[in-house]
């Protein structure tokens, strides 16, 4: 019940972070100890792309607008959603080794993403 109360307010509050309960015990694509709502999109007991952006985003404190920015210049398309489920995955594993080698120069980098289009060309 717990994961649904939190889905429902996650909607209701137009949240796009995804409760704990929701994404399983072992972040990241380590093998999960219990079994992940399938209703959640998730198969083969890893979570969804989405959600395993939004653990890179809380475990290293990254700002999601500018990440969004990011994925989308990372991708080549005006918005994540657009792009290939294969070039999002591509962007979130170069996130995850960006975030753990140096978070510093990921935050450099995207905060290069808070200037108008025209300063970064």
């Amino acid at each position: 019940m717990t994961r649904a109360v939190n889905r429902a307010l996650r909607k209701a509050y137009g949240i796009g972070l995804c409760s704990v309960e929701e994404l399983g015990s072992h972040p990241l694509g380590l093998e999960l100890t219990k079994r992940v709502d399938p209703g959640n999109g998730c198969t083969n007991r890893e979570p969804r792309l989405r959600d395993k952006l939004c653990l890179l985003i809380r475990r290293y404190e990254l700002d999601p607008n500018l990440i969004k920015r990011y994925a989308a210049d990372f991708c080549g398309t005006e918005t994540l959603r657009d792009a290939s489920r294969d070039l999002v995955e591509a962007f979130v594993s170069t996130v995850a080794k960006e975030a753990a080698n140096d978070r510093a120069a990921l935050v450099c980098k995207l905060n290069s993403y808070c200037q108008p289009e025209e300063v970064r060309a």
